[in-house]
C-alpha cells in the first residue's frame, strides 16, 4: 500500500506545499499592491478555495470518463498556470486572477477517487490517514520555509517555486503512479446528499472539515497583518522578515503534536477526543490573538492554533471514509471537500471584512463564540467510529438470494466488487463471527 499511496500523496502534498508556502506572508504582500483593501486581501487569501469548490465535482466527473491520470495532469497544468500568473502579478486584480486559477486545478477529489480505485476497502482508512498526514507535514514545513524564503527572495519567488512544485508533481504522476483499474461496484443501496447530512457523524465531519479550513484562512489573514501593523493600528510593528519567529515555533509544536494525535485517533479510536481538544485549542488561539497585549502572547496564540490544526488534519479524510458506507464514500468526501473549500473562501473574506470594520478584540471574541458552539455540537453529536472487519468470498460460492436477504445489526453493509468477482461483507466481529455470516450466505 505504501508504494501505491505515497506517490499520490506526494502529488497532492506538493500542490498543497506550494499553496501553503505563500499563506504566511500573502496578506502582507497583497496589502502592498495597488488597489488593495483588507476585504480584497481576504478574498485573495481564500480565493483559490472558491474555484476549488466549484470545480471539485466537474473534475471528478471528467476523471470517470477520460481516466484519473489525464485529469490529474490537466489540473496540475491549470495550477501551474495560476502560479505563474500570481508570480507575474503587478496589481491586486491580476493576483486575484492567479489565485482563482490556482484553485481551478481542483484535483483533490480525483486523488481521493484514485486511492479508492487502488486500495482495498479494509485498508482505505489507513490510506486516507497517510494522505492527511503528508498534507499536514507539507503545511508544517511551509510555515517554517514560507516566511524565510519570502523575506529573502520575495513573495513572487514563492509563486515561481509553487509552479516548479507543480512540474515535479507531473513528473511523479507519469513515473511513479500506477494506472488504476476501472472498478465498478454494485451496491445494495444508493445514496443522496440528504443521506449524508442526516447522519450525525458524517454531518459532524462535514462541519469539522469546513470549520478547520475556514479558520485556517482567517488565521492567515489576521496573523501577518496584525503582527506587521504599527502599534497605532493595534499591531506589533514587526517586519515581514521577522514573521518566521511566530511560524517556526508553530511549525515545530504542530509537528510534535501531529504524531500522537494520529496514533490516538487511529490506533486507539479516540478521534472524537482529539477533535474536541483541537477545537479548544482554536478557541484559546483566537482569544489570545484577539486580546494579546504583547507579541509573545500573540505568538502563543499562533502556536495554539497550529497545534490544533495539525492534530486534526491527519484524521479528517480517514474519519469521513470510516463513517460512510461504501456507496456513500464518494458523495461524503465530495460534499465535505466542497464545503471545506467554500468555507476557506468565506474565512478569508470574513477576516478581511472584519479588519475593515472591527477590532482584533471583537474578531477574537466572535471567533471564540463560534468555536464554543462548534465544540458543543461535536461533543453532543459526534461518536467514535465502530471498528469493522471485512469478509471476502468469491461470488460463485455465494447464494445471491440469501445475500439479498442478509440482515443483522452487526452487519454494516455488503457489496459486490465486479472486477474481482468478490462479495464483501463489512461487519463488527465482536457481535457476529465470520462463520455465522458464511452460514447465512453460502450456497
Amino acid at each position: 500500500m505504501f508504494k501505491t499511496i505515497m506517490p499520490l500523496s506526494a502529488i497532492l502534498s506538493l500542490r498543497f506545499l506550494g499553496l501553503f508556502l505563500v499563506l504566511p506572508v500573502l496578506s502582507v504582500y497583497a496589502m502592498s499592491m495597488e488597489g488593495a483593501t483588507p476585504l480584497l486581501v481576504g478574498v485573495i487569501v481564500g480565493g483559490y478555495a472558491l474555484t476549488q469548490a466549484i470545480f471539485q465535482v466537474p473534475f471528478g466527473t471528467i476523471s470517470d470518463k477520460i481516466g484519473r491520470k489525464p485529469t490529474l495532469f490537466v489540473g496540475l497544468v491549470i495550477f501551474m498556470l495560476g502560479s505563474v500568473v500570481s508570480a507575474m502579478s503587478s496589481d491586486i486584480y491580476m493576483l486575484m486572477l492567479g489565485r482563482f486559477l490556482q484553485g481551478a486545478g481542483a484535483i483533490g477529489a480525483v486523488v481521493t477517487a484514485m486511492i479508492s480505485d487502488l486500495v482495498p476497502e479494509e485498508t482505505r482508512g489507513k490510506a486516507m490517514a497517510m494522505m492527511g498526514g503528508t498534507i499536514a507535514i507539507a503545511f508544517a514545513v511551509a510555515m517554517g520555509l514560507g516566511p524565510v524564503l519570502g523575506a529573502a527572495y520575495g513573495v513572487d519567488t514563492l509563486f515561481w517555486i509553487t509552479a516548479g512544485l507543480a512540474g515535479l508533481a507531473m513528473l511523479l504522476l507519469f513515473t511513479k503512479v500506477p494506472t488504476p483499474p476501472r472498478i465498478r461496484h454494485i451496491y445494495h443501496n444508493t445514496t443522496t446528499t440528504m443521506d449524508i447530512l442526516k447522519d450525525p457523524n458524517l454531518l459532524g465531519m462535514v462541519i469539522i472539515n469546513g470549520m478547520q479550513k475556514g479558520l485556517m484562512t482567517v488565521a492567515f489573514v489576521l496573523i501577518p497583518l496584525i503582527l506587521t501593523s504599527t502599534t497605532d493600528h493595534g499591531g506589533f510593528g514587526w517586519e515581514t522578515s521577522e514573521l518566521w519567529h511566530a511560524y517556526l515555533p508553530a511549525m515545530i509544536f504542530g509537528l510534535i503534536a501531529m504524531g500522537p494525535a494520529a496514533v490516538f485517533g487511529e490506533k486507539y479510536n479516540k478521534a472524537k477526543q482529539i477533535f474536541l481538544i483541537s477545537i479548544v485549542l482554536f478557541i484559546v488561539a483566537f482569544l489570545l490573538m484577539g486580546f494579546a497585549t504583547s507579541s509573545w502572547m500573540f505568538v502563543v496564540g499562533v502556536v495554539s492554533f497550529f497545534i490544533g490544526f495539525n492534530m486534526m488534519e491527519p484524521l479528517v479524510q480517514s474519519l469521513i471514509s470510516k463513517y460512510s458506507k461504501v456507496h456513500q464514500k464518494g458523495a461524503a468526501l465530495g460534499i465535505s471537500n466542497s464545503v471545506a473549500y467554500f468555507m476557506t473562501f468565506l474565512g478569508g473574506t470574513f477576516a478581511g471584512l472584519m479588519l475593515d470594520i472591527s477590532s482584533p478584540q471583537m474578531i477574537g471574541m466572535s471567533l471564540a463564540v463560534v468555536g464554543i458552539l462548534w465544540l458543543v455540537w461535536t461533543a453532543l453529536k459526534l461518536s467514535n467510529p465502530a471498528k469493522h472487519s471485512h469478509l471476502f468470498k468469491h461470488i460463485d460460492e455465494v447464494d445471491m438470494e440469501k445475500l439479498e436477504a442478509l440482515e443483522h445489526d452487526a452487519i454494516a453493509e455488503w457489496y459486490i466488487n465486479e472486477t474481482e468477482n468478490l462479495v464483501v461483507v463489512k461487519y463488527r466481529s465482536d457481535d457476529i463471527s465470520e462463520e455465522d455470516i458464511l452460514a447465512k450466505i453460502l450456497k
